[in-house]
């Protein structure tokens, strides 16, 4: 459930939260309470709104994954925002734990995915196909303990669980992603994948904009892979 202590960014145009692994941003087709109600009520409640609370989503991360999400608290900056997500204008990293070592130190990753609705998983390829859509990423490793290894990625194309997908195609699943490949699941059901930062111009002031989510404090390997890279 989402708190004040959860909100990393706030003005008047847009709020960035961290979210928690397991919490929904959107409500889902069962109508299970998600972050986009909850924070609408805390800014109803708090900034004593007489009528309805506009909030827009600007883009989502997968249930079990942690992390910054952004929202606009306008219709004007929904707008401005999510043109500069179609425009690549929203730099996204996200931080990994993976189970093995990529073979080279950092890279660049493209693959084409195809979405099964039925099961809601990607499957990768090489090679294009009917289908298909092109991901892209680039990664780098940060640091690595005796059985894991923290890698940092940048998305350059937002596919459908490409980030879980990419890195289990080359052999690194995220620790904690049964779905993909990891050998265990995490405490919880989450895993292993955070939202670390987002940087773009304001949509509004045209000011630069830089928005970092901690680690889950609880994990005390997220904890390690923090102070490592500090």
């Amino acid at each position: 459930m989402f708190a004040a202590t959860d909100i990393i960014y706030e003005d008047n145009h847009l709020i960035a939260v961290d979210k928690h692994c397991g919490d929904l941003v959107q409500p889902d087709p069962e109508g299970n309470s998600a972050l986009e109600d909850q924070i609408k009520e805390f800014i109803r409640i708090r900034d004593a709104k007489a009528g309805n609370v506009f909030l827009g989503v600007v883009h989502r991360i997968d249930r079990p994954v942690s992390g910054a999400v952004l929202f606009a608290k306008t219709s004007k900056s929904l707008v401005r925002l999510n043109e500069m997500l179609r425009e690549g204008a929203i730099r996204k990293t996200y931080w990994a734990i993976v189970e093995s070592r990529p073979a080279d130190e950092a890279g660049e990753l493209t693959h084409h995915i195809v979405r099964n609705g039925r099961t809601n998983r990607s499957h990768v390829y090489d090679a294009p196909k009917p289908d298909s859509k092109e991901a892209r990423l680039r990664y780098k490793v940060l640091a690595a303990s005796d059985r894991y290894t923290l890698v940092e990625v940048e998305l350059l194309t937002g596919r459908h669980h490409q980030i879980r997908a990419q890195l289990a195609k080359i052999g690194c699943p995220i620790k904690g992603d049964l779905k993909y490949g990891a050998k265990r699941s995490n405490k919880g059901g989450g895993i292993s994948l955070h939202s670390r930062t987002m940087e773009f111009l304001h949509p509004v002031r045209k000011e630069p904009v830089r928005i970092t989510a901690p680690v889950p404090q609880d994990d005390a390997l997220w904890r390690f892979f923090e102070q490592a890279v500090e």
